[in-house]
């Protein structure tokens, strides 16, 4: 990435979170008062210096953000465009996790692994993933384009792209309508109601055949 298109890409960062979030009332404001864009401008600088091989100063920097922001990101972890922490404290992104471009996370999101396994152990997220405030998305797992990880779910397992994952276990329920960059935490289904509406609906049918077998 040479200096134009590595400039482009904090432009970029700095607008999508004027975009996004209505409290931003200035580019000045995001600049100087928005620890989520600290936070990846720093990543992006310690991300640069780990691939050109440079030791011990990627994880000085991403130690220093840290201490100031709230917010940890492993400098191997592999970050899109337009990427946009929300509040943040409390998010830790693990060093072989990749996230696609247009992101949205929000404060106490965990991207780790499940134990001490070599290679890849973190997640990956596709385009457009929007995941909710407390939620962890541990392991090598994917997450598809344009699917939404709900505010306190724990997932463990691959989702699809297009869904909504609830609860803990995270179970994959289907959204009905997404609307881009914004989690809305009232209309996710909750996944026990929608279990115990299609065991009703199998109840109801059950019967109605038993009805055809008796006549």
């Amino acid at each position: 990435m040479g200096i134009i298109s590595w400039t482009k890409t904090i432009i970029e960062d700095i607008n999508t979170i004027k975009e996004k979030d209505v409290a931003a009332r200035s580019v000045l404001e995001v600049i100087f008062l928005y620890q989520g864009f600290h936070v990846l401008l720093a990543h992006r600088i310690a991300h640069k210096l780990r691939y050109w091989k440079i030791p011990f100063i990627p994880r000085l920097i991403s130690q220093v953000a840290r201490f100031f922001t709230g917010i940890e990101i492993h400098p191997g972890a592999t970050i899109g465009k337009r990427f946009f922490i929300d509040h943040g404290m409390g998010v830790v992104i693990g060093e072989t996790t990749i996230i696609g471009d247009d992101v949205l996370i929000y404060q106490g999101v965990t991207l780790g692994g499940t134990g001490k396994e070599q290679g890849k152990r973190h997640p990956t997220l596709g385009n457009f993933v929007t995941v909710g405030a407390g939620a962890k998305v541990l392991g090598n797992i994917e997450i598809g384009d344009y699917s939404t990880i709900g505010a306190g779910s724990v997932v463990i397992e691959n989702v699809p792209e297009h869904c909504t994952v609830v609860g803990i276990p995270g179970r994959i329920v289907k959204q009905v309508k997404y609307i881009e960059g914004q989690l809305q935490h009232n209309r996710i289904p909750d996944p026990i109601a929608c279990e115990m509406n299609r065991l009703k609906y199998e109840v109801l049918e059950l019967k109605e055949k038993l009805k055809e077998l008796s006549k």
